[in-house]
């Protein structure tokens, strides 16, 4: 079995990989390398963001390992909140700030479009590889759905009728945007 290390510390995240990923590789979180810092995300864009905290660890641990950005690029915010997604409403804000913010920004806006960008960054034996998934679709009006996290209860991907956060987790990990990046990811690594 193929070891990684997955360069975050978000709970919610690591459970989602590892449900696409399945028993394929050895998925090590940060806290089982005993690492329980946090990782710089000084970057400008979601691809950077991405390459920087992967190279961190790499350059912290030489094993390989890989780490993901996303953001939601909202087309009537002119691509915000992007690369500041998780930090939105405040550095220490929590998804429900985040969400709330979108939704008084957006609160007049017609155009509803969106899309969750993801990009998962990857020191395989030294050497560094991108993949990017990305899905749109529309920013709705209120919240609807317990499941998910982040963005997910305001999101619904085209040709779906429900938000992220009310599907099932199975098929939200099989159309999502981390989803698509992490099957590119996969791809490359039976490769291997």
């Amino acid at each position: 079995m193929k070891k990684l290390i997955f360069a975050t510390n978000n709970q919610h995240k690591l459970q989602e990989i590892n449900a696409i990923l399945g028993n394929q590789f050895q998925v090590l979180s940060l806290a089982e390398i005993d690492f329980h810092d946090d990782i710089p995300e000084t970057s400008p864009t979601i691809k950077e963001n991405a390459i920087q905290k992967a190279r961190y660890i790499f350059d912290l641990t030489t094993e390989n390992c890989f780490a993901d950005d996303t953001g939601l690029e909202v087309a009537a915010l002119d691509g915000r909140p992007g690369v500041f997604s998780a930090r939105y409403a405040g550095a220490k804000a929590s998804y429900q700030d985040n969400v709330d913010k979108l939704l008084v920004e957006m609160k007049d806006k017609q155009d509803r479009n969106a899309c969750f960008k993801t990009v998962i960054a990857l020191f395989w034996e030294e050497q560094l590889h991108l993949f990017e998934g990305k899905i749109c679709g529309q920013i709705l009006m209120q919240p609807t759905g317990k499941g998910g996290f982040g963005y997910d209860p305001v999101f619904v991907p085209d040709g779906y009728q429900q938000s992220f956060a009310e599907m099932p987790a199975e098929l939200k990990n099989k159309i999502s945007h981390r989803a698509l990046a992490t099957q590119k990811l996969i791809s490359f690594l039976q490769k291997q």
